[in-house]
Order: structure tokens, then sequence, then C-alpha cells
């Protein structure tokens, strides 16, 4: 539905296209990876750890339990660890009191996964999460919530990014679940704001409050230091030359709150602190400038602490261990058998002081296999040695080379070929992936937090040496550099190189949606809805592409090719959200109210926590000129998230069209604060303030609609405004010319 020029303020005149629960934009988009999830059995991996016996630990089924991840965390990034100036104090001292484990390995690079590891206790492969999205958690596994709730603790999770949102199930098992990400009204392409991990840990400290004497088992996640790193002061002026570092920092001082009273406590605690990263961040070493593709030690080595003094004693641990092996530990502290068939084993032994024989440790790192069509990653480590199972295979001597430079596969083929067949017992346990459907909501919302993206068009049996990942890392680069030249304001330059890597890798269906999202920054419709069908040539199943189009589709003014386009894809059985979405918009576009709403009403019926499925519904309200049904709608979403910036939009527009301009502008200035990029309410604004006299005002507003508005949706207006910019007079816009 195009916009005309209006003398009342900018409603949604059509639902919104952002996605069934936070309302951003379809073309907003950046790296993840869709990857699918082979459910297995822990077939038989009782490995070799022979503890030797030592100092009696005394297990206490009383203690409660606290699980600290930090996301992306490498284990050199602190100062326990040897980072000389690290900014991180409160982790420092938690690791000088307790047990500080040298050598730990993460199975996977990526969030989901490592923590569905971490809290299972099994491999990927067995649980069958190998990615962030394309699967769930299987509902018949136990996890350390389910286990300990079945004990009587009381159990409270608190996450701070979309990864470990409830609907991939790992909420099962916690009393409360709080992945309240809120909408955040992020307009940028390539990134979505977390929730900031002091929120979290605030909100984690009440639930914590309100449980009294009872044994808790408390998991909180914090999402510093993922990129981009943008740390606050002090942080940013302290570690100028090295962000990264600065939200290390940043997560030391969140955390503060948190660790303080369990320190303060000492011998007097009651509390196990169990402290690590899901996984590690390469920062450019072996070409990599973040993580999830390659398996090096900068992703793959995380820091790990135990801390309870009367439990255990401050140790340095050398012996390596894994992630699989935390539930088995924290069970053993409590004196409960964890489930049978588990690959890891307690580390209660190690932190007394016991010796060990090394476990081998199995890792992977598929999604640029499964979104890109390169090469599947998956290795092993044991002995000190680790092999990594490519068309170019690596075999590396960690402790003689732990920067991981000197390949030893030509020179020690005979150890390799040990390697390969130690690797092959965990792969006879793995029937493959089979990737369950995404909406393409979710697929937006992790791309937005620097995953990779887009489906690969099929899978592969065979791979050659030019689908190695060391081969097409300069492809990763390059897309990178598209996300650096666009958050710097390029426009043009990232759309060149983005049209660049497209030529060079045309079946990577990732470049070409980000090509779809640029050409429709630049008001190009035509060839963003172009770029997005040789994209769903490539693999006709991709739904994250068919709600995109959709999508684009609409805006272009093509609703009832919107319709014919996702009619296939709406009757199956369990329908993609946003493919829901975008035929509601093409049938409220075409004047066919009612199916809109039934369709919106389907979307919440599958997820009755969806905000923007109210919004839509206010909407089609509002354009049927049903203002209370519409305000009713839009309170209600607000119930369910007080930082939904469209629903304070939509609400000004209510009070606007019965005249109440006062709570109008105070809607959209709380509708601004929240998302200071949406340019409809930027327009509302500042047309308000300019005719009520505040012209100063009324330019910045406007000014600010003039960069953030697509001149495809608002040429006309657009127009209007930049002549009034050029020459202000009165108290109102020029008038449309159409």
């Amino acid at each position: 539905m195009s916009r005309k020029s209006r003398k009342e303020p900018k409603a949604a005149t059509r639902p919104a296209e952002g996605g069934a629960r936070d309302g951003r934009k379809w073309g907003r988009i950046a790296l993840l990876a869709i990857l699918a999830a082979g459910l297995v059995g822990a077939a038989g991996f009782a490995l070799r750890r022979r503890v030797a016996p030592a100092g009696i630990v005394h297990r206490d089924p009383g203690l409660s339990v606290l699980l600290v991840t930090i996301d992306t965390l490498r284990a050199d990034a602190l100062g326990s660890y040897g980072k000389d100036h690290a900014g991180t104090p409160t982790l420092d001292r938690l690791a000088a009191g307790g047990v500080r484990f040298e050598r730990c390995h993460a199975q996977n690079v990526v969030t989901l996964p490592s923590h569905a590891n971490i809290l299972s206790g099994r491999y990927p492969f067995d649980h069958g999460i190998r990615d962030n999205a394309g699967f769930r958690f299987p509902a018949g596994a136990e996890t350390l919530a389910t286990l300990l709730k079945a004990r009587g603790f009381h159990t409270g999770g608190f996450v701070s990014a979309f990864p470990l949102d409830s609907r991939f199930g790992l909420d099962r098992g916690f009393d409360v679940y709080d992945d309240r990400f809120g909408d955040r009204g992020s307009h940028t392409a390539f990134r979505m704001e977390e929730r900031p991990g002091g929120e979290t840990v605030a909100a984690a400290l009440r639930w914590l409050g309100a449980q009294g004497s009872s044994p808790t088992f408390l998991w909180v996640h914090v999402y510093e230091p993922h990129f981009p790193y943008v740390p606050p002061e002090p942080f940013a002026s302290e570690h100028r030359d090295d962000p990264y570092q600065g939200e290390v920092a940043t997560a030391d001082s969140i955390l503060k709150p948190l660790l303080d009273p369990i320190l303060e406590a000492g011998r007097a605690g009651r509390t196990l602190v169990v402290m690590t990263g899901d996984h590690g961040e390469a920062r450019g070493e072996h070409g990599e400038q973040t993580h999830g593709i390659f398996a090096y030690e900068g992703t793959l080595r995380v820091p790990l602490v135990l801390y309870q003094p009367p439990l255990l004693s401050a140790r340095t641990v050398t012996s390596p261990v894994r992630h699989v092996d935390l539930l088995p530990t924290i069970l053993d502290a409590l004196a409960l058998a964890p489930p049978s068939g588990l690959p890891g084993h307690s580390l209660l032994g190690l932190a007394e002081g016991s010796a060990a024989d090394a476990d081998e440790s199995y890792f992977e790192s598929l999604s640029a296999s499964v979104n890109r069509g390169w090469a599947p990653l998956q290795g092993v480590v044991r002995g000190g040695f680790k092999f990594i199972d490519l068309p170019l295979p690596e075999l590396y001597d960690l402790g003689h080379d732990p920067k991981e430079e000197k390949n030893l596969a030509s020179s020690r083929a005979d150890l390799m070929e040990t390697m390969r067949r130690e690797l092959s017992r965990f792969r006879a346990a793995d029937r493959g992936l089979q990737r369950s459907e995404e909406n393409a909501e979710t697929l937006a919302r992790l791309r937005t937090l620097g995953y990779l993206s887009g489906a690969a068009p099929t899978a592969r049996k065979h791979y050659t040496a030019e689908d190695d990942p060391k081969r097409l890392i300069s492809l990763d680069t390059q897309v990178q550099e598209v996300i650096g030249l666009y958050a710097k304001g390029d426009l043009a330059g990232a759309l060149a190189l983005c049209r660049e890597v497209v030529r060079r890798r045309p079946d990577m269906s990732l470049s070409l949606v980000h090509l779809a999202f640029l050409e429709r920054e630049t008001g190009n419709l035509a060839e963003a809805v172009a770029a997005l069908r040789r994209a769903l040539a490539l693999n006709p199943d991709d739904t994250d592409v068919v709600g995109l189009l959709g999508a684009y589709l609409n805006e272009s003014g093509q609703p009832r090719e919107t319709l014919r386009l996702v009619e296939p894809y709406v009757k199956k059985k369990d329908p993609d959200l946003d493919v829901l979405v975008a035929q509601g918009v093409a049938l409220a576009s075409t004047g066919r109210s009612q199916e809109a709403m039934s369709t919106f009403e389907r979307v919440r019926q599958i997820d009755a926590s969806s905000v923007m499925a109210l919004v839509n519904i206010g909407t089609v309200h509002l354009m049927n000129g049903d203002l209370d049904r519409a305000q009713q709608a839009f309170e209600a979403a607000l119930d369910l998230d007080q930082g939904t910036a469209r629903a304070h939009n939509s609400l000004g527009v209510v009070a606007a069209r019965r005249g109440r301009m006062e709570e109008a502008a105070a809607h959209w200035r709380k509708a601004v604060e929240l998302d200071p990029r949406d340019y409809q309410t930027l327009f509302n604004l500042g047309t308000l303030l300019l005719r009520e006299g505040h012209v100063e005002e009324a330019r910045s507003c406007l000014e600010r609609y003039v960069q953030e508005a697509p001149v495809a949706l608002e040429g006309r207006d657009i127009a209007r405004v930049k002549a009034w910019l050029a020459r202000p007079s009165g108290r109102a816009l020029p008038p449309s010319s159409d």
C-alpha cells in the first residue's frame, strides 16, 4: 500500500514485516548459519580417564550452584590466565581462590550448541544441536536444570542473547527462564543490540533474593564480549587500542555484584561457582576475525574456574578437561550420580591434585559447511596433539606449538592416521545432519548478532581442497569488510564489494541476501527482489529467503505476487512464522482485512509471546479506523514488552487521531528513545514539533528522518522534508505533489 501525503501522523499503513517476535524489518542482515541437528544416542564413549586417589573431597548435597557463562571469552583474555592489564579483578579473584583449569576445551565454537554441551554433558552429535538454528534441544534429554529441579532445587536461567532464546529448548527444567531481550529497535543491518549483561545480572539477583533458604541452581549468561566490540566507559578509554579486551573488562564489572557476596563469604559460603566461556574469539588468527568457521585454540580453548572453598582448595590444574565434564562435576559435588552413558567425568579428583590420563576431546565447526557449502570441520584432541579433519588436514603438537603454526600432517602421517581413527569412533555415533526448518524471523535475528547466514544449496558427500575453509577464508574477510563499510556509512563501497563476493562465489546465498539488503538500502527494490530470487533458486526450501522475498515484494507494491509466492509454504503443517507475516501483510495490503487478521491470529497461536503479532493486529484495526481495538492490541503488546518501539509509535498515532497531542508526543518521544532510527516516528514527532513551533527540535527529527527513510517507500515525503529543510518557512511542510 503506497503511502499518500497525509495531514495525520504516519501510522503503520501495513503490518510489520520485521518478524513474528520483535518487528525488525527484513532488511537487517548479517552473518549467521542455519544448521541441522541429528539426534543420536551416546553410544559407548567410556573415555579413558583413570584418576589416582588423592585428598578426600567432601561432597555437599546442600550446596547451591551458580553457573556463569561468558560469551566469546578466550582463556588468555583474563589476568589469571596471563593477560597483562586485563581489567578482570573479580574473575581473577575467583580464580585465585578456586580451582583454575589451564586447558579447558569447548566442543563447539558457537553459542547454542556449546551451552547445550555444558548443560547436558553430552557431545553435539548426541543431543543433536549443531549450530544456532535449525534444531531444538530434544525434549527427553536431561540437563542440569531438569536433574536439579527434580531434586528440589529452585532453578533460574538468565540469558543475554537470542541464540539462547527459550524456543531452542534449553529452558526446560527452569522455574524461571528469563530471555527478555526486548525490542531494542536496531535498524542496523548487521547487528542487533543484545540485552546488556548488567540488566541480566540485576534480574538474576532479584530472583535469587526471593528464593529464601532453598538450594538454587542459577545460570547467568552475559553476552559481552561478543562482536561488535563497543565497551562503555571507562573501559573504552582504558582499552582504547583493544576494544575486545574492553568488553572483557566490562563483563568482569557486570559480574561483580553477583560474585562479590560469594567471594566475601569465603569458607562460609554455600554456593559452588562454575565459570567458563562458551567459546573463544579468533581475533584475526589464521585469518578469522571472530568465530564460527575454524576451531583453532583461539576459539576452542576457554577459561574454567570452580570455586567453593570448603569443598575445593585453591589450585591450578594443567590436565586437559572439557565442557562435557562440567555436568558430572557439579552432580558429584552435590553427591548426586550422573545419568548413565555420559562421555565426561567429574573433575573433583583433578581439583584435589589427582593425576589422570588425558581423555580425547571431540570438537566441530559446521556452520560454514551447511550455510556456505564449504567443507565440514571436525576434529579431536588427544595426548597433547590436535587433529583437524578437512580436505587439507591439519595436525598440531599443542605442547610445543600452542599457536598452531606448524602443521605436522605431512611429516607425521602415522600419528595423523591414528588420530583419524580416533575421530572415526565419534563419527560412528553421528547419524549426520537432519536439518529442521527454522522460521525466518529467528534466522534474521541470529544474523543480526553476527552469525553466518544463508543455506547451502544441497548437501554434499565429497569435498575438495577448493572447499576447504582455509582456501575460502578470504571470502569471509570480504564479508566482514562489507559489514564494516556499511557500518561506516559507505553504502556504495559495501554494495560494490558485496557484488564482488557474489561474483566470486555465486552459489553462496549468504552474499545474495546481503546484496538484496544493500540494494534495498539504495532504493533499488527491483534489484533486491532479483537477488533474493537467485538465492531462492539455490534452495527453494529456504523459508528465510521466502519470507524476506515476500516482505520485499510487499514493499515494492506487489502484494499479489507475495500471495502467490507464499501459498505453498503457508499450507505446511508447521509454517514459518515470518512467511505467515508476509502473507498477512499482503492480505491487508489488498484489502482482505479479515483474512489478514486470521493470519496474524495464527501467528499468535504458534507463538503466544509474539509481540509483533499483536502490533500487526492493532495495525489492521487502525487501518480499518477501529481506534479502540487498535489501542487494546498495542497496549497488550506493551504488556508483553515495554520496549516495543512500534507499539509506542502506533499508540501515538491513536492519540493523535483522537486529538490528544500531548499524549501522542509522549509516545513518540518514547519510541524515538527506544529506536532512534525509526523513520516513521521521526516524521511523526518532527511534524508535530513543527506545528507546535519547536522549529529547531523539529529540524533535528526531520534531518534524521531524511537520513533513515527508504527512498523507495518515502520518496514523496522525503522530497517535502528536504524542501522545508532547504528553506524552512512556517509550521508546515510543503504540500505533496501527488
